[in-house]
């Protein structure tokens, strides 16, 4: 006699009821792994689709992702003299706030210099800039279209869509843009006429407006990374950051936090699941403890009713999982920032879930484990 699947017959919706359950609690906790893996590659996704050896920074900053740098646009010409660099380009970055046909649209600008390192990669729709103002280039998530006109900055200038990318998105889940880096130091460095004026009449010179954010650097083949990013360092008084660098500053101080928090959350939930599960199948066992008294009069050994007690809490377990998993397949592709499920986390969460069954199972099995065998003659 098999009590877990005499039990699962004799209470089929009970059953279902209860492994859905548990489902949908398990789909959370894979559904926030995939978020955080999501989240991570959202943030490398930019550095990396650069393709640059070296970032050119303000001097003691961590990069244009961490913190703000600003740097004079020669810097780019400087940095390109230096022996070993092959070519090097000017960049910025901004987030810029508008609303296009009354919805509100948020955006990471990046402005770049065509031709030059930088810029959007692997476009899925239209083309890229062709002209030196009033053109960008979109990420598909942001729900926008080739030919809309977007106005952006303090006059509301409309920048005409003419690229489309795809899965290019911050560390923040906003959709990357990509503007003729001309325009983007208009809209981020831009000096208001009034405060021209001023500055003008108390005899100081304004704020300049055509500096940026970072230079990137590809290097000439056999030239060495260490070597040149000394030598900017030395001669230039800059920060050059490797790119592999550059992805560690994002991953400990962008969303460090951010991983932190859902791995406590995780912790909550996996308890959460642990003291459910054992509270039901403490549950479930005593309404066996009849039928368990019975097979120990019978002469069923402890293991046996042990083995009985674990199979069913590995069974709601189990398919418990396969349902949580399978809901996050179905609708991963809807939530608004990417949910990335690897085969890694999902293995080590099954694994937690197979752990927490094991122990959830502890009270069922000390109930079952103490029936006396004369309780199956009591009448009743």
């Amino acid at each position: 006699m098999n009590l877990a699947l005499r039990d699962v017959r004799r209470n089929k919706l009970r059953f279902a009821l209860t492994v859905f359950g548990i489902g949908l609690l398990l789909g959370v906790v894979i559904v926030m792994t995939g978020i955080y893996e999501g989240a991570l590659a959202d943030a490398l996704a930019l550095p990396r689709a650069e393709g640059a050896t070296l970032w050119v920074v303000q001097p003691r900053t961590f990069g244009p992702f961490a913190e703000p740098s600003r740097i004079p646009r020669d810097t780019r010409d400087l940095v390109r003299r230096i022996p070993g660099v092959a070519a090097a380009g000017s960049v910025t970055f901004q987030t810029a706030q508008t609303t296009v046909g009354g919805k509100p649209v948020r955006l990471y600008l990046e402005g770049y210099e065509p031709g030059r390192p930088g810029g959007p990669r692997a476009l899925t729709a239209g083309h890229g800039l062709t002209e030196s103002h009033y053109q960008i280039v979109v990420d598909a998530s942001s729900g926008l279209r080739l030919g809309e006109r977007i106005p952006l900055g303090p006059y509301r200038d409309p920048y005409t869509v003419v690229g489309l990318t795809r899965g290019m998105v911050n560390s923040a889940g906003d959709p990357m843009a990509w503007i003729n880096l001309l325009d983007a130091q208009a809209l981020q460095f831009a000096v208001p006429p009034a405060l021209e004026r001023r500055e003008h009449a108390a005899k100081r010179n304004p704020p300049t407006t055509t500096d940026i954010n970072a230079v990137l650097v590809r290097l000439e083949p056999g030239a060495s990374a260490r070597t040149v990013a000394q030598d900017i360092s030395r001669w230039k008084h800059l920060a050059a950051v490797p790119e592999s660098q550059e992805e560690s500053y994002l991953t400990q101080f962008v969303i460090e936090k951010m991983q932190r928090q859902i791995g406590l959350f995780m912790v909550i939930l996996i308890t959460v699941s642990a003291v459910i599960i054992a509270l039901i199948i403490y549950t479930l066992t005593m309404d066996k403890l009849r039928s368990i008294a019975t097979l120990k009069f019978i002469g069923a050994p402890d293991r046996t009713i042990v083995a009985l007690i674990i199979q069913q809490a590995l069974t709601l377990g189990v398919v418990g999982y396969g349902i949580g998993l399978t809901l996050i397949e179905l609708t991963k592709n809807h939530f608004p920032r990417r949910v990335q499920l690897e085969p890694r986390d999902l293995m080590i969460v099954f694994l937690i879930v197979i752990a927490v069954c094991l122990a959830g199972s502890v009270l069922g099995v000390r109930a079952a484990v103490k029936v006396d065998p004369a309780e199956a003659l009591a009448s009743g």
